[in-house]
């Protein structure tokens, strides 16, 4: 058995808020999947990378189990490696809540942490080779 990929799939709200950024960053909507009047799933890629957005209340219709348990549904976080911070960081949409404008690591990495319109954090970082 081997893992061939893995896509992270971030459960929200309302998908609509969160592609501005995306579109930003260079990702296209390759998926959409309608639920109600609104997206209820979408998948947005971009040079070989993944990223997909649901719906509470779709997640929820689509597995009932997947909405109950210890810990609810909620945001989370994704570290993406850029090769050029500040072009990444010029093409942030405006309005874009900037959690941290720029920081050096310990790790060796400069980067800007930035929150999407559903909360998750979306961390951008460029290594110094």
């Amino acid at each position: 058995m081997s893992i061939k990929k893995i896509t992270p799939v971030l459960i929200v709200d309302a998908i609509e808020p969160v592609l501005p950024l995306w579109d930003a960053l260079g990702f296209t909507r390759t998926a959409e999947v309608p639920h109600g009047d609104r997206l209820g799933f979408v998948i947005l890629a971009a040079d070989g990378l993944e990223v997909m957005y649901q719906t509470t209340a779709s997640a929820a219709e689509d597995e009932a189990a997947v909405a109950k348990g210890p810990r609810a549904l909620g945001a989370a976080a994704l570290f993406i490696e850029v090769d050029d911070l500040a072009a990444a960081e010029g093409k942030l949409p405006a309005g874009t809540d900037v959690i941290v404008r720029r920081r050096e690591t310990f790790y060796g990495s400069i980067e800007t942490i930035v929150r999407d319109a559903a909360g998750n954090v979306v961390n951008l970082a460029e290594f110094r080779r």
